[in-house]
């Protein structure tokens, strides 16, 4: 009887291999779980690198939209250069009137265009959007608007820019110097925030995988 009351303790050996086995288990835990939270992370570090350049590529493509229906008083500049090495383009959208005493006045202008980033100073550049003219549509403080906006007519866009430039696709040869008082059939946007490298001119490039282009139709008559 006193023998069947007396339980049986584990040994030394059995307690060790209890805790070597469950060690094992959480290891194999943590490193599944360390794999899923690397995926997630880099699934979701992929999704913030394509937002901002398609939600740019998009704000540009709507600014275009607006100079489809207008007459022949609408305009588009491009320059393009570099800076630091960096490519960069000026992208200008013109519309003009005549008022009532036959005067050629400004309707509205949009600017993108994108600057060397002086204050980091860390190989970057900033994309600046200005909208000026009389039809506004940029409205920072709705009271205090018209202050606000001649103060502050570029309005940074995004920042950590390695590559910015606009063209006009002709065929298989394409123009980043645009001056020409009649539109474009089309425009060619391309930006990049990937790590630049010097090309054998001198200048910087980036990946072209790295590089987010839209293409975008000025003229929707031609192909």
């Amino acid at each position: 009887m006193e023998h069947n009351r007396r339980q049986r303790g584990f040994s030394l050996a059995e307690v060790l291999a209890t805790v070597v086995i469950a060690s094992m288990v959480l290891i194999a835990v943590l490193t599944v779980y360390r794999r899923v939270e690397d995926s997630a992370l880099a699934v979701n570090r992929n999704l913030d690198d394509a937002r901002i350049p398609t939600e740019v590529l998009q704000r540009i493509a709507e600014d275009l939209d607006k100079i489809i229906a207008t007459g022949p008083d609408t305009r588009l500049t491009i320059e393009s250069k570099y800076e630091k090495g960096l490519a960069k383009s000026r992208l200008t959208i013109t519309r003009m009137f005549t008022d009532k005493d036959a005067q050629e006045q400004l309707l509205d202008e949009i600017t993108w265009q994108a600057v060397y980033d002086i204050e980091r100073d860390n190989g970057t550049m900033l994309l600046y959007r200005g909208h000026t003219g009389l039809s506004y549509e940029d409205k920072l403080l709705d009271g205090q608007r018209s202050a606000w906006e001649s103060d502050y007519s570029m309005i940074p866009i995004c920042a950590g820019l390695t590559y910015f430039k606009v063209d006009v696709p002709l065929g298989s040869l394409s123009q980043d110097q645009w001056d020409n008082p009649t539109l474009p059939p089309g425009v060619r946007v391309t930006l990049s925030f990937a790590e630049p490298f010097e090309t054998v001119l001198g200048t910087l490039d980036v990946p072209e995988s790295q590089k987010h282009r839209r293409m975008i139709a000025v003229d929707r008559t031609r192909a």
